[in-house]
């Protein structure tokens, strides 16, 4: 028996497109199985450094939920790199300016830490919006 091992261009040459309606989901669970397509494992060829995973388009991103007092105790940060550089927002601040960024943060944190994962989360496209400019693609419903 011999273990199957995907090449890059096998990969590429069989890429689909998915649709995910972020609509009341939560946001973990969401960015959870969007990594999960995003790196490749719902799939039989799944490699672990290879990049087989497909294209994800999540529409409606200023309608995701999350339960308890996240909305106005979880936190995001960032660091200017210089002292006293910390900014903090939280879960409703940010939601309010860049709806797309909590899903992002989210499915990135997922991903690996590497030239890999950055190369994987080019592949998420997030629209705050019921609205989404890939329809030539024909990307399919992704449910769960």
């Amino acid at each position: 028996m011999r273990t199957f091992v995907a090449k890059p261009a096998e990969a590429q040459a069989t890429r689909k497109w998915w649709v995910v309606d972020a609509k009341n989901k939560s946001l973990g669970r969401l960015a959870s199985e969007v990594a999960k397509v995003l790196r490749g494992k719902h799939k039989a060829t799944f490699t672990p450094h290879v990049d087989t995973g497909d294209f994800v388009v999540v529409i409606n991103a200023e309608q995701v939920k999350v339960t308890g007092r996240k909305f106005d105790d979880k936190k995001y940060y960032r660091h200017s790199g210089f002292p006293g550089g910390m900014t903090t927002r939280s879960f409703g601040e940010l939601i309010a300016l860049k709806p797309a960024a909590p899903i992002e943060l989210a499915v990135k944190g997922m991903l690996p830490k590497n030239a890999l994962g950055r190369k994987m989360i080019k592949k998420l496209k997030v629209y705050a919006g019921a609205e989404h400019p890939h329809a030539a693609q024909a990307p399919a419903e992704l449910s769960f």
